[in-house]
């Protein structure tokens, strides 16, 4: 179950100004249904949850296990929504510090150009395992163009390195998903026998994690991305019942954005949700940053963030609002514990925690930083999300996707394309001295 909590944010505006802006919101949840919106030819990512492909799901759960038994480095290359959303959903659910020695390591590359980290990653992929024995690599190149700069040149590294290592047998070794056909990376794939996972036309990067860029990574390391894909089909089939909860949400966000707001900070006190909202991040300001248009998405992980920018929020310019994260059900039940006797006689000054959960503290320091900020005028909207698993962030990738095609289209832009994104590409071609 996924709610946006609106009753600290919407005290901050006039009645009859939300009132109209939900009329607003229910007329663009409408064209999105109804394929009558901008950008309509991009909206397969409503399309796969409604007509599920079963025998796809089982296929990718089938070839998971194979590479799990078979890698101890599964190599993910690709940049924005070809990454972000499944480095977010395993973040999430994977326990920190804890690698099963029967699941491989999933690692990130082609998201970047920094030499260093991939000179490094090369050098890991190298080393030895403690037994001396070779380290065994799978990479899955994910690009619908296979031209992207930052996942083109990583993969040609690479691939390189895979090609020195198992010579012909490399192939078997490399998974593309991309485009259904044309490309680099297609022709890539066919020349050199790479198995290939299809990237729907119509559906954006930023829009892909509920296929198999997202659902593969999410398998191989050993969670459930069947239950994570069908979370997300009950939340499309529920949000075309009833999708009153995210209409009100993007109503009072397009009042704010109509009455000045530049920034949305996105935060959290769960440290689990850091990297979901780097993907949710990409949405947002992907899809709405247009024509002059959209509220930047700021992101804060607090209380990390409370020393560096809690300043800032609490007593800066009052051109923000904020979107809080939430999660109801504990993800730990670690206590501070009562002590009969202090160390050495010195008094921790922890006494009045005693008893009390790490939720229980950070539950506590959520609800006394939310009052700081709305009584410091800054609005907050609260997303609660039951628990953290596979299905709650399955629901949540789908609200966000719908909330962000309905938003996108209140303000009367195009959410589904990235004209700005090509603009800076074009410009920086230029300044390498690529052939046009």
């Amino acid at each position: 179950m996924i709610v946006a909590d609106l009753t600290l944010a919407t005290s901050f505006l006039e009645e009859n100004g939300l009132f109209s802006a939900r009329e607003k919101a229910l007329e663009a949840f409408r064209t999105v249904q109804n394929r009558t919106c901008r950008g309509a030819e991009w909206l397969g990512w409503r399309r796969v949850l409604s007509e599920p492909d079963d025998a796809l799901l089982d296929r990718i759960d089938t070839h998971a296990r194979k590479i799990r038994e078979q890698a101890d480095l599964f190599i993910v290359c690709g940049i924005g929504g070809s990454y972000q959303g499944a480095k977010g959903i395993l973040h999430a659910l994977k326990k920190p510090f804890h690698q099963r020695p029967d699941e491989p390591e999933v690692i990130f590359a082609g998201q970047h150009l920094g030499g260093r980290y991939l000179a490094s990653l090369i050098e890991y992929m190298s080393a030895p395992k403690a037994d001396g024995s070779p380290k065994e690599v799978v990479i899955n190149v994910i690009s619908k163009s296979g031209t992207t700069l930052e996942t083109a040149i990583a993969f040609r590294l690479l691939r390189e390195w895979m090609e020195e290592r198992y010579g012909v047998d490399a192939g078997g070794r490399i998974i593309a998903t991309t485009s259904p056909q044309g490309g680099v990376l297609n022709r890539l794939a066919e020349a050199n026998g790479y198995e290939k996972y299809v990237i729907p036309d119509d559906v954006g990067g930023r829009f892909s994690v509920l296929t198999p860029v997202g659902l593969l990574p999410v398998a191989v390391a050993g969670l459930d991305s069947k239950t994570l894909f069908y979370g997300a089909v009950g939340m499309f089939e529920s949000l075309e019942r009833d999708p009153g909860n995210l209409l009100d949400y993007a109503a009072a966000r397009y009042r704010f954005h109509e009455e000045g707001i530049a920034l949305d900070l996105i935060s959290s006190f769960d440290p689990e949700w850091r990297e979901m909202i780097g993907w949710l991040q990409q949405l947002l300001g992907e899809s709405e940053g247009k024509e002059g248009k959209g509220l930047f998405p700021g992101v804060a992980s607090y209380t990390t963030d409370l020393h560096s920018i809690g300043q800032m929020v609490q007593q800066g310019q009052r051109n923000l609002l904020e979107t809080m994260l939430r999660i109801r059900r504990p993800m730990s039940n670690l206590l501070i514990r009562e002590r009969e006797g202090n160390v050495a006689g010195v008094d921790d000054g922890l006494t009045y925690l005693e008893g009390k959960s790490l939720h229980q503290i950070n539950q506590s320091a959520e609800d006394g930083t939310i009052r700081a900020h709305v009584d410091g005028d800054v609005p907050v909207i609260q997303l609660m999300v039951d628990a953290m698993g596979e299905q709650q962030l399955g629901e949540f990738i789908y609200f966000y996707e719908l909330f962000t095609a309905v938003y996108g289209t209140m303000l009367g832009v195009n959410p589904f394309d990235q004209p700005g994104v090509e603009a800076y590409k074009k410009a920086m071609y230029q300044q390498l001295g690529k052939p046009s």
